[in-house]
């Protein structure tokens, strides 16, 4: 994706600026002069620093021409012997000599210290990631200081001190100016090469790959995990594997969450549920050994088709929501074991779609998510109607029907911050824009009118108990390991380790004492965007009293609480087309883009006896999501036990198979010793 408009100018600055400032000192080390060579010199360093602050980006465009900061500095401090060299008289040359010499075995060092840290790296890249485990047994350690893992800090740095003093004995002409910087110089790179060089002795680095993985095979055999959530994805993709965390963890059994991406690791949510990061295809089929016995799939994803092909594993495909797109019921669904879903909706959309999943293969466990979500209470008591407004995101196939944000994002805020009486909370999709940059657009200019609308709402604030900081303080301890921003993972996992006893109930009883705590700071008159993790989506929903989306698994979700809710129509289709084509929509009021009817709509809330559709969002929700009893958490743990019991048949099966063929057919995986015949007596 191209820079933004407002980086190209800065960028082009910086560039000028970095060739003019070498462009001088060459002028200056001709001819001599020193102002100009002290001056550009410093411009030069000056800009250094501002790219590896700021303009990390280039450094790239700068390394892919030939010109990396090794270049760049080499020449910098060349620049500055040659106009030593042409300041001084030629009986001066051999003083020079040494300080020559010094530079190159500098640079040697330089070189040198980047080899080693390429070494140590490879020895910290572990074939297993953890996160809540103890992996001790790995001799784990914190990560080399990050001087020593970058080189263009680490030689800005460290060469710092020789330029400086090249400088200064080009000033006042005293060598031992440079003498000193160039040995200050030489003695932080032999510092650091020796740190370096430590952390490979046999006792100091982590195990090696044969040891790591023999320590997997026995955790595995410890630990005997029974169901895993299997989950890979892009950066911007992990809500769709922590949705799940919490089920997962209430389950009966030992659970196990298992990643294929590294970056991945650091973005699954605070949860005490193991989790193990398998990148390669070689370590992941060492699960076929394990106890596993039942993995559950949040998405599809080019290396899903990996796992499936572990013979041992039984496998389901629970998403990451439903709605009435196709993708809900994507073809890939039919390589799974089972497949399920919350309601007989969904499970009649299978059959509709006609994408080869049999409905044998379904089965209806409702949304375990949804079971704290509050139930309708009334119309709005307090003096502002809550009025939440989440949108999807564009997609991928550019139907202009999958988000509202583009056609109608704007006109249905501007409708609802007229009135007084409504509260907005504005909480988009976290991919908007990623792929329409019309969207992010959109985004930001309805981010832009909820600002200017509380610039004009004047009310009593909450005073400020210090209650939310607390809450925040003690949540935070409690799902947050301090860890360094510039540890590696192997740093990481020594931090990361098992979690105390308890700390699951203790986030739980946290996570709702915040969430009070933060609501009760907000003054309940003026509108928010919520954009960060916190609070989620579902606390949004017991907030709110009518919720404004598209067609999404959002719409779902939100039946849960039985609140009246609305749909943005930006299809094309007109109304009575729009509701046949999705059910979810039936039992909701649709908008048109120019959100004529939000007024409408906000009198239906606000007097329940004007709402028509009361019982049609009774009788969506159970079609959507299922019967209320028994709740859905105890629908996906009888799911699971019931998917376990036939992985476990499945496995004895196949080892009473292999116990009858064993006389016959010869173990392949085992040398043969043929027998010596006996001697007489």
């Amino acid at each position: 994706m191209p820079a933004p408009l407002s980086r190209i100018p800065a960028r082009a600055l910086v560039t000028a600026l970095l060739a003019a400032a070498f462009c001088a000192q060459a002028v200056a080390a001709l001819r001599p002069h020193v102002p100009l060579l002290l001056g550009a010199t410093a411009l030069s360093l000056a800009v250094e620093g501002v790219l590896l602050r700021w303009q990390r980006g280039i450094l790239s465009v700068f390394a892919k021409s030939h010109a990396d900061i090794t270049v760049r500095h080499v020449l910098r401090d060349l620049l500055l012997v040659v106009c030593l060299l042409r300041l001084g008289e030629q009986h001066r040359e051999p003083v020079y000599t040494p300080l020559i010499a010094g530079l190159l075995a500098f640079y040697v060092l330089h070189c040198a210290i980047q080899a080693v840290s390429v070494l140590v790296r490879r020895t910290r890249t572990l074939p297993v990631v953890t996160r809540n485990i103890d992996a001790a047994a790995l001799r784990l350690s914190p990560a080399p200081p990050i001087l020593l893992r970058r080189p263009g800090p680490r030689l800005l740095i460290f060469g710092l001190p020789a330029t400086a003093g090249l400088l200064a004995t080009a000033a006042t002409d005293d060598p031992r100016c440079a003498a000193l910087g160039i040995a200050l110089s030489l003695g932080l790179a032999l510092l650091g090469l020796c740190d370096l060089l430590v952390r490979l002795l046999p006792s100091r680095r982590p195990a090696g790959e044969r040891e790591t993985l023999e320590w997997l095979d026995a955790w595995l055999a410890e630990y005997r995990p029974t169901v895993g959530l299997y989950f890979s994805g892009g950066a911007a993709s992990a809500y769709q594997a922590n949705m799940w965390l919490e089920p997962l963890a209430k389950l009966d059994g030992r659970p196990l969450i298992v990643l294929r991406e590294r970056f991945m690791v650091p973005k699954i949510a605070p949860t005490d549920v193991p989790v193990l990061c398998l990148p390669k295809v070689s370590t992941l089929m060492r699960l076929e050994e394990s106890s596993l016995q039942v993995l559950i799939h949040p998405s599809n994803s080019g290396k899903t088709s990996q796992v499936l092909r572990i013979p041992t594993l039984k496998h389901t495909f629970v998403n990451h929501g439903e709605s009435d797109k196709l993708s809900s019921c994507n073809p890939y669904a039919k390589a799974y074991d089972e497949v399920w879903v919350a309601g007989p909706a969904a499970r009649e959309r299978y059959a509709y779609a006609e994408v080869g999943v049999e409905d044998k293969d379904v089965v209806e466990i409702g949304r375990p998510q949804l079971d704290d979500v509050r139930p309708y209470a009334g119309p709005p008591s307090g003096a502002c109607t809550t009025v939440l407004y989440a949108p999807t995101w564009e997609g991928w196939d550019g139907n202009p029907g999958n988000t509202s944000v583009i056609e109608a994002g704007e006109n249905l805020v501007r409708a609802l911050v007229a009135d007084a009486g409504v509260r907005l909370l504005y909480k988009p999709h976290p991919l908007t824009g990623s792929v329409d940059p019309r969207a992010g657009a959109a985004d930001l200019r309805i981010r832009e009118l909820i600002t200017a609308a509380n610039r004009e709402r004047t009310g009593e604030r909450p005073r400020d108990t210090g209650e939310l900081a607390l809450r925040t303080e003690e949540l935070d301890r409690l799902t947050t390991t301090a860890v360094r921003a510039s540890a590696d993972q192997v740093e990481r996992m020594l931090l990361q380790s098992a979690p105390e006893p308890g700390r699951a109930e203790a986030v739980a009883r946290a996570t709702t004492a915040w969430e009070e705590a933060y609501w009760a700071s907000l003054p309940e008159w003026e509108h928010q965007v919520v954009t960060a993790a916190r609070p989620t989506l579902y606390a949004c929903f017991n907030e709110a009293d009518l919720l404004i989306s598209d067609v999404s698994s959002v719409i779902s979700d939100f039946l849960a609480s039985g609140k009246p809710y609305a749909v943005a129509n930006t299809s094309g289709l007109a109304e009575d087309v729009f509701r046949k084509a999705f059910p979810t929509v039936r039992a909701g009021t649709v908008l048109t883009p120019d959100a004529a009817g939000v007024p409408e709509l906000l009198d239906a809330v606000r007097h329940p006896e004007k709402d028509r559709l009361v019982e049609a969002r009774a009788e969506l929700k159970q079609h959507l999501l299922g019967p209320d009893e028994p709740p859905s958490q105890v629908r996906f743990n009888e799911a699971v036990q019931s998917l376990c019991s036939v992985a476990g048949e499945h496995r004895a099966r196949m080892a009473e198979r292999l116990a009858a063929e064993t006389p016959e057919i010869p173990d392949q995986r085992r040398s043969f010793t043929p027998q010596r015949p006996a001697h007489p007596a």
